[in-house]
């Protein structure tokens, strides 16, 4: 049954979204309970008729039944059915009113782009397709989007981005695949700042392997010893290597490192975990390992 502590709660609720005070009488416990109901459905009301932003974070998070998505959209004057795309961005630190107002700049209200809190350092930005765009367009507009921040907000801030959103009934689907692709990027792809939806590779694939496989592979890989992970200038090392194809000539050259010293240290890798990254089997079953590792360890973690 309803207090009358929760019912002076949703009174106060309902001041704070609408500046209106009502003064509630109820009797008996069932009068009570009605009048609970009556300003708690004002409250939902107000939200839906005037706040776009409460409707489109509900529908992501799959808080609106499909039957209902439609009318609501009209309510607000928002078109369902124009393709969009869903930017999710994750910042550093809490989102601020700087953040804000260069992302209103970058995204003016007359292009009909939403800007969707989701939390303290997660902000979605739904931006409609233009008829001409391709996905190498989006991937260039995700850059700006970071870029910008970067330089004008000064806050490092990573992105992923989905397919088209055909419409409002696809939204909930493509926020949750925009989300799955920060969580893999984040973890498998640190280095990097934009995380397209269909191009996380094999970090999907183990994101989505049961611990117990996990583990099984990296004791067939070195044993009942798991490596630790390395320093920072060794994973550096290792990086480079393989962003130079395993090439040692001009790893040394952009490390600006003796060819001899890689050698050595590419030797110590060898000797501690078994594998030769020199060599291309070596250095894909390298890759993976370390990249099962980090997830089991964010996985203990969590």
């Amino acid at each position: 049954m309803a207090s009358e502590l929760e019912l002076d709660k949703a009174l106060s609720e309902l001041k704070r979204i609408t500046g209106i005070t009502l003064e509630v009488k109820a009797k008996t416990p069932e009068e009570l309970e009605l009048a609970l109901t009556q300003v708690h459905c004002l409250c939902l009301a107000y939200k839906e008729k005037y706040n776009k932003n409460h409707f489109l974070q509900t529908l992501m998070t799959d808080g609106i039944p499909s039957y209902d998505i439609f009318e609501r959209a009209s309510r607000l004057h928002i078109d369902a059915e124009v393709p969009r795309v869903l930017f999710l961005v994750e910042t550093k630190g809490p989102i601020d009113d700087t953040i804000m107002e260069v992302l209103k700049n970058l995204f003016p209200s007359q292009s009909k782009t939403y800007l969707v809190s989701m939390g303290e350092r997660n902000l979605v930005i739904l931006r409609p397709l233009k008829t001409s765009e391709t996905p190498a367009d989006i991937g260039r507009l995700a850059h700006m989007i970071v870029d910008t921040l970067n330089m004008e907000a000064l806050t490092r801030v990573q992105t992923a981005y989905s397919g088209t959103v055909e419409t409002l009934m696809d939204l909930s689907a493509a926020y949750r695949e925009t989300s799955l692709a920060l969580k893999v990027g984040k973890l498998f792809y640190s280095e990097q700042t934009i995380f397209p939806y269909n191009q996380l590779g094999i970090g999907r694939l183990i994101y989505q392997l049961p611990v117990t496989i996990c583990e099984n592979f990296l004791k067939e890989i070195f044993g009942g010893e798991v490596p630790r992970t390395f320093d920072e200038e060794t994973t550096a090392t290792i990086n480079k290597f393989f962003q130079n194809n395993l090439n040692i000539a001009e790893t040394s050259r952009q490390l600006h490192m003796h060819r001899n010293t890689l050698i050595y240290r590419l030797e110590q890798i060898e000797r501690r975990t078994g594998l030769d990254i020199r060599r291309f089997e070596d250095a894909m079953t390298f890759k993976i390992a370390t990249m099962v590792i980090n997830y089991l360890q964010t996985e203990r973690n969590s």
